[in-house]
């Protein structure tokens, strides 16, 4: 058996995050973190952007373990026992712990039937897997019109694959950007040579008329264990401004599986992007080693796709009205998504750079704005 002071469950960029976060607290205290994935934590976001482009993998690397963290690697913890502070992993190994943390992120949305033949998009491996198969020519379907899938398909085309995206919503994006500016990038992924299919849903990958098949379609949170040892659970684990569960001392989560207040937005958000990742992790971390700070941070997140670039930060959804300002239409300009009093919810900030903390200090203040917000 293994004793730590702490032990962070999985091993994406929000453990590592709070391995740092408990260091700038604790810098002696033992730390074992268990990730299922083969590799060390790393980071996910170039996997489906700088990588495609030549990017170094070595840089990838968080290097964890320079932190005096005990790695734990190709192993998944299965269950917990509050009471007892203990935890038992996949191969028997049983771990003691003073404070734990569920770091467990998500498992990709599956399409279903027959799907095993599917790179459903998220880890080194799966970008490996794609990149050793996809060349000039290669017919790739990727079905899904969100984040993932509109990055994969943007890069796919990069490296002279012959992409088809199909999706169930009437554009690329249909949750995030306004109807105008959803018809302007699927027009413009068209430009760029990608067979868009709006409209569409898969009821066979077999149907499927490609060489491989990519899913890009969300991810569902890992809170198996956290049901399983009885704590509240809600669209992810849920969680106060401190990251603590069940208001318990000893029992935090953070990240992709953190369901979170946010003071700004007076509501709970459960997010999946990496900005979210390191500072809920950080912050989460640092309390498990007595911080006690309430996390107020408001996560962005952005996105590359062929030509077009963007930062959000926020409630960004295209079900609330909008105020837009264009410098050149479509092209650079920004969003905001305002409630019913014009008040902001968040910012889509459109190959507009530097503004995210200002776009912050708008949202946090709650005045109403109008256009020219943020030019």
């Amino acid at each position: 058996m293994k004793s730590t002071r702490y032990l962070i469950v999985g091993g994406g960029m929000t453990a590592d995050a709070a391995a740092q976060g408990i260091r700038e607290q604790d810098a002696d205290g033992s730390i074992v973190l268990v990730g299922e994935e083969q590799h060390p934590p790393y980071k996910r976001p170039p996997l489906s952007k700088g990588m495609w482009k030549g990017a170094d993998e070595a840089k990838l690397w968080k290097n964890t373990a320079d932190r005096g963290v005990d790695v734990q690697l190709g192993r998944r913890i299965v269950s917990i026992d509050l009471d007892a502070h203990r935890a038992t992993d996949d191969q028997g190994e049983e771990y003691e712990w003073e404070k734990l943390l569920l770091a467990t992120g998500g498992s990709p949305r599956r399409l279903g039937g027959g799907d095993d033949a599917v790179v459903y998009f998220r880890t080194l491996d799966d970008f490996h897997k794609l990149k050793q198969h996809v060349g000039e020519g290669t017919r790739v379907t990727v079905v899904g019109g969100g984040f993932i899938g509109s990055e994969i398909a943007a890069a796919l085309v990069g490296v002279g694959a012959k992409v088809t995206m199909l999706f169930p919503e009437p554009t690329i994006g249909f949750r995030l950007f306004a109807p105008s500016l959803g018809e302007f990038v699927t027009q413009y992924y068209r430009d760029k040579g990608v067979d868009v299919r709006a409209g569409e849903t898969v009821a066979n990958v077999a149907d499927l008329d490609a060489d491989i098949v990519v899913a890009g379609l969300g991810i569902l949170p890992n809170v198996e264990l956290a049901e399983a040892a009885g704590l509240t659970v809600d669209n992810g684990i849920v969680v106060d401004e401190y990251g603590r569960v069940d208001g318990r001392d000893d029992v935090f989560a953070a990240g992709d599986v953190a369901n979170f207040p946010s003071t700004a937005l007076g509501k709970r958000f459960r997010v999946e992007h990496e900005d979210h990742a390191n500072t809920h992790g950080r912050v989460v971390g640092a309390n498990m080693a007595g911080a006690n700070t309430p996390y107020d941070h408001i996560p962005l997140f952005y996105s590359d796709m062929f030509d077009l670039g963007y930062e959000a930060v926020g409630e960004v959804d295209s079900r609330l009205a909008t105020v837009e300002t264009w410098e050149e239409p479509n092209r650079k300009g920004t969003v905001a998504y305002v409630d019913d009093d014009g008040r902001p919810r968040g910012f889509l900030l459109w190959n507009v750079w530097d503004k995210v903390d200002a776009a912050r200090e708008l949202i946090v203040a709650g005045a109403p704005v109008g256009e020219g917000a943020l030019v």
